[in-house]
């Protein structure tokens, strides 16, 4: 008998799949990010269907789907929404904007200015939104995927590590494998069009099963040898020679919700060191702030993730 979180997980996985090729591997994250309430930063390459994805997901949600290309001269008032003067009404109203959305694709997010990152914080953080001394709530379950581009540098705007500290997990997306790419250039390669038009024959999640897979997560048990556990790997962080900014306790948070998740994906009724180390490159790599000279030396982020659940001991 499956679980409801395993049934959720089916339904995103076969919805995705029908429009997006080789999505297998990110439909994890997408389900701990949907069921934690958290962020999602996609990370990779132009033209590898980060956009078809992030539409298809909001397809399956049932919710609504908002796209912001990131450039230079956009302006907060660009994403959250201004207000203007309605003649008929002799009152300025508020006209919303792209943020309220149920899933928001920010398109390369790093090619935004600072003011307008900065203008994302508490929308992602509170799911609200303050203009002119009001503020205006976002959706339930809203959901930033942003993508950025790791090899482009030129007229970008690195993202803070308050911003980076936001977003629950880091998908790095890659080339697809031989057998993928040949799929895509036989199953589109044929039409005039493009794939997003199949984005929407997608069948959405029924209402109910959302808030059932959290309530099926909620159940999961976690021991304190096992929340220990996640407190020793930020520890470690905090203290790598490699490193000059470790994971932070909303980051260790994001650890543990994660991993509980994937416990309960799995079925299982309590969470185990594997479920942690499953997640933990995912929710912790984009958080840690390499030394110059670890950079220098072609040290990746994912290096040192991989060297902390090397060298933490694991509770029995």
């Amino acid at each position: 008998m499956t679980t409801p979180i395993q049934e959720l997980h089916s339904h995103l996985a076969r919805e995705l799949g029908r429009v997006v090729v080789g999505v297998e591997q990110t439909v994890p994250a997408l389900l701990a990010a949907l069921i934690a309430r958290g962020h999602v930063l996609v990370q990779g390459v132009p033209g590898l269907g980060k956009t078809l994805l992030a539409k298809t997901l909001a397809r399956a949600l049932g919710g609504d789907f908002k796209r912001i290309q990131g450039t230079a001269d956009l302006m907060p008032s660009d994403i959250i929404g201004v207000h203007v003067f309605d003649a008929r009404q002799q009152q300025f109203v508020f006209r919303p904007g792209p943020l309220f959305a149920e899933v928001v694709l920010v398109d390369e997010i790093n090619r935004a200015g600072p003011k307008t990152q900065s203008a994302l914080l508490e929308a992602m953080e509170e799911r609200q939104v303050s203009v002119e001394r009001t503020v205006h709530e976002l959706p339930p379950d809203f959901l930033v995927l942003a993508t950025q581009n790791p090899r482009e540098f030129e007229g970008t705007y690195p993202l803070p590590e308050s911003q980076l500290d936001r977003f629950m997990l880091r998908i790095d997306m890659d080339y697809p494998a031989r057998e993928a790419e040949t799929e895509i250039l036989v199953r589109y390669g044929a039409q005039l069009g493009t794939a997003h038009a199949l984005s929407a024959a997608v069948e959405p999640i029924a209402r109910t099963l959302l808030p059932q897979a959290r309530a099926d997560a909620e159940g999961v048990h976690v021991a304190p040898a096992l929340i220990g556990y996640v407190l020793d790997l930020a520890t470690a962080s905090r203290a790598h020679p490699r490193l000059t900014l470790g994971c932070s306790s909303r980051g260790a948070l994001s650890l543990l919700k994660a991993a509980r998740i994937s416990a309960a994906l799995r079925g299982a009724e309590f969470v185990t060191p594997d479920d942690v180390k499953e997640v933990a490159t995912a929710v912790l790599a984009h958080r840690l702030v390499l030394t110059p000279e670890a950079a220098l030396e072609g040290t990746r982020d994912v290096h040192v993730v991989a060297s902390l659940l090397a060298e933490t001991p694991v509770p029995r």
